[in-house]
């Protein structure tokens, strides 16, 4: 991002306003999704947006449809800086076409254990991957005149007490692994950075004086703008001198009046208020300056989000049954819940409304024709609250009625989805809202109906008696009311004739959130039914695809998760299928690490992760083999639970106990490791050549054979190794060949990925080292012994002694790198 006014022109407009104007505008505006403008200094409001998997637009009960793209740790999956930056650039042209100036995104916090709740936000475990996609995100996104911001700064690996646990990490882990993707995307220029809820070692993030000030702004050079998490700055000075510079959100918060009584009284600096305000006028002259790109259409949007998805599935296991050719499907059984309502997103505030989402059966009948055998079971259920009531039970839509005491009608709205967050103020007087629909419950038998949400309810069903309760949300967490919500359980019988419904909510003026919606579930067989009649169309098929994973209810902001099993009886439907057919592809939806102690049942296993709104076609393309699936593990999937670090604080106090040993890094054994993934033809790795740079860094040309009958992709991956200190990935590049080809895919790895934390600051150790190259962390196929330090650093190459390595082919000639 550039700027066309020069410094000084910035500081004669701060020098025009008031000491008290000038504070009042480090504070967000009273919607609380934008910045306060000062036309007499030239600077316009900025909108802010949440992220990182879409353009959400202002507050959580916005009704604005948006592109949902594949979970951050999907786009890092690939392995692709230039297929992420496609992905920066499309986010960024929506939100300018969304009038969105800056996008809180990308989350740079590390998968330090598959527990955390917000883990499908994240890239990767490794700080070299997560930090090179992140650069790449920020590129595009800034690209387009949007401001991105690197969140959430720093230690906040956790959802537990997320507010106000103490992280505890020691400095050398800390500098080696949590700072180091921040360090990167400074360096790509990101605009701004937020300071997490939580405390780092005692101090909180947003009065972190060595952590906003010391290390980002000096040592790294940041020049853009901090701010605070939602709510999370707490103190008038402490924040202030930390190097705090705007509070979000507004218009209340710790500085205003208070921080003016500061800088007068001497206790805050009046040149520091004037270089968080410069800062602040530095980003907005910067996304101003950048014209706005035209949206894609919507197509080419959608095919975007389409190839984004295919590039991150990763290809656990294959016996051979993938890619599976049309003509070989034959009658083929879709079964399992996340078949019938694929999981597209995560829960929390990343969350968009996409104006559709493909499902794996509509994929399926657009590659095999509408002609095409498919029978569909979902095995389970897995839903801890009713799912939210589909727009198709009442087509006529919803109206929605602010009702003063008497009961009187003050407003009415349309709506057309039984989900309602209200933000904004209702009209004067307002004492309840009420919703009412005609419900077409058509299907005969008993069907499942909800209310979830806080407050106090009043229930109308057809000429029944009413209902009343009150619901109460977990207060663990700010948006617990949002992403856990209470639910109150009812039924009523199917019918062709409309249900009238009525649902009354009390307007309370104090409530943090006024929220509430409609769940329903139609008549479903009992459990044991459920689950045999998916064994009987397994048992029925040639072929079966079946799709297991999880939902934002239990992957979420707000919360950690406590179990890494698949919810339900899940587990139970893979084996039984699997032993009524051979033939059976497992698909696993979700967002982070499960467990699967049936992995090696099924003749083939595929990643899908939370593929965006584009899964369904996505998923068709990697099963029929349109596309190969070219995601690489971007984390450990582990076998167990037991020896993971911990999630939840004890005493408030968080601590990263493990350091640096977690994940590849760790001892730990993994069901599926670090940079696993198997596409659709293999490899072979020849040799490689190992040579330094004058600025002390290395380059690595390791020569790869596809030795397969497809095109394919391969990852290639560079490991160091130095004596008592485990693995580390220091580099990685990609090429795509033809079947028979081979090349020279070149790795570049810089002084910075080679240096190392010393109580003295960073340096590039010496003595002894081992360079590994290969497929993944433990599929390591040759290596080098190095000499970090010395003129010729390089002193042998071969096929690696890793107990995992293959052995290697007949070298080969490398000839003038082919591309298909």
């Amino acid at each position: 991002m550039t700027s066309h006014l020069p410094e000084p022109g910035r500081r004669r407009r701060i020098a025009l306003l008031p000491l008290a104007r000038r504070v009042a505008l480090l504070t967000g505006a009273a919607d609380g999704w934008s910045s306060e403008a000062a036309p007499e200094a030239g600077l316009r409001r900025l909108v802010l947006s949440d992220g990182p998997a879409g353009i959400r637009g202002g507050g959580f009960g916005s009704d604005g449809c948006s592109l949902l793209f594949p979970n951050p740790t999907a786009l890092a999956a690939a392995w692709d800086e230039s297929l992420v930056l496609r992905a920066g650039t499309l986010m960024g042209a929506q939100a300018r076409a969304a009038g969105v100036d800056w996008l809180l995104a990308p989350v740079l916090n590390l998968h330090r254990s598959p527990f955390g709740g917000r883990h499908f936000e994240c890239y990767s475990e490794d700080p070299l991957l997560t930090g090179r996609i992140a650069a790449s995100f920020v590129r595009g996104v800034q690209s387009t005149g949007v401001a991105a911001t690197a969140k959430h700064f720093a230690g906040n690996e956790s959802e537990t007490e997320r507010l106000s646990y103490d992280a505890r990490i020691d400095e050398w882990t800390l500098r080696e692994l949590y700072l180091q993707p921040f360090e990167a995307v400074v360096r790509a220029g990101v605009a701004s950075v937020m300071a997490a809820y939580n405390a780092l070692d005692g101090v909180r993030a947003t009065e972190n004086h060595r952590l906003l000030t010391e290390i980002l702004k000096e040592e790294w050079g940041f020049d853009g703008v901090v701010v605070s998490d939602w709510g999370a700055a707490r103190s008038t000075d402490e924040t202030a001198l930390a190097g705090l510079d705007l509070v979000m959100p507004g218009p209340d918060g710790p500085w205003g009046g208070a921080l003016v009584d500061a800088v007068r009284a001497g206790r805050v600096p009046e040149e520091l208020v004037d270089d968080k305000l410069l800062r602040l006028l530095r980003l907005a002259d910067r996304t101003a300056a950048t014209p706005a790109p035209p949206l894609p259409a919507s197509a080419e949007a959608r095919a975007t989000l389409r190839e984004l998805a295919v590039r991150g599935m990763v290809l656990l296991r294959n016996d051979g049954l993938l890619p599976l050719g049309p003509d070989s499907i034959g009658h083929l059984a879709l079964i399992g819940p996340n078949a019938v309502r694929l999981t597209a997103q995560g829960g929390g505030s990343a969350q968009v409304r996409p104006e559709r989402v493909v499902e794996p059966l509509d994929g399926l009948r657009r590659v095999l024709g509408a002609a095409a055998r498919i029978t569909v079971e979902p095995g389970v259920l897995t839903h801890r609250n009713l799912p939210r009531l589909d727009p198709a039970v009442a087509p006529g839509g919803l109206r929605l009625d602010f009702l003063d005491a008497d009961g009187a009608v003050l407003r009415s709205e349309h709506r057309d989805r039984a989900h309602l967050i209200l933000e904004q103020e209702p009209p004067e007087g307002t004492a309840a809202l009420a919703l009412s629909a005609e419900l077409l419950l058509s299907s005969p038998g008993r069907h499942e109906l909800a209310v979830h949400g806080g407050g106090a309810f009043r229930l109308q069903l057809g000429a029944g008696a009413p209902l009343e309760f009150t619901l109460r949300a977990p207060d663990r967490d700010p948006l617990s009311p949002l992403v856990e919500p209470a639910e109150f359980r009812t039924h009523a019988e199917g019918g062709p004739e409309p249900l009238a419904l009525r649902l009354e909510y009390a307007y309370d003026e104090a409530a943090d959130w006024h929220l509430f919606g409609l769940g329903h579930l139609p008549p479903q067989p009992c459990p044991d039914e459920l689950l045999d009649r998916a064994v009987a169309a397994a048992r029925a098929a040639d072929t079966v695809v079946l799709v297991v994973g999880t939902t934002e209810e239990y992957e979420s902001e707000g919360f950690d998760r406590d179990s890494l099993a698949l919810p339900g009886r899940q587990d139970e439907l893979v084996r039984r299928v699997c032993a009524a057919n051979p033939r059976t592809v497992v698909v696993v939806n979700a967002g982070a690490p499960v467990l699967m102690p049936w992995a090696e049942l099924p003749a083939a296993l595929l990643w899908a992760w939370l593929p965006g709104q584009e899964g369904g076609d996505a998923l068709a393309d990697v099963l029929t083999g349109a596309a190969e699936p070219g995601g690489r593990l971007p984390t450990t999937f582990p076998t167990g639970a037991d020896a993971l670090p911990s999630v939840h604080p004890e005493d408030g106090v968080l601590a990263y106990a493990e350091a640096h040993r977690f994940g590849y890094r760790s001892a730990v054994p993994a069901l599926f490791p670090f940079g696993h993934g198997l596409g659709y033809t293999h490899w072979n790795y020849p040799s490689m050549q190992v040579r330094g740079t004058e600025d002390g860094g290395l380059v690595v040309d390791v020569r790869v054979h596809n030795g397969g009958t497809r095109t394919g992709r391969e990852v290639v991956q560079v490991y160091l190794e130095e004596p008592g200190e485990p693995l580390r990935l220091i580099g990685f590049a990609a090429d795509e060949l033809r079947p028979g080809l081979t090349t020279a895919v070149r790795v570049t790895v810089g002084p910075r990925e080679l240096r190392r934390w010393t109580p003295g600051g960073w340096t590039v150790p010496t003595g002894p080292h081992r360079l590994l190259a290969g497929r993944s962390s433990a599929d390591l196929r040759l290596t080098a012994e190095l000499r970090l330090g010395a003129s010729d650093p390089v002193h042998r190459c071969g096929p690696s002694r890793s107990p995992s390595a293959a052995a290697p082919p007949t070298p080969m000639p490398i000839p003038t790198p082919s591309h298909p």
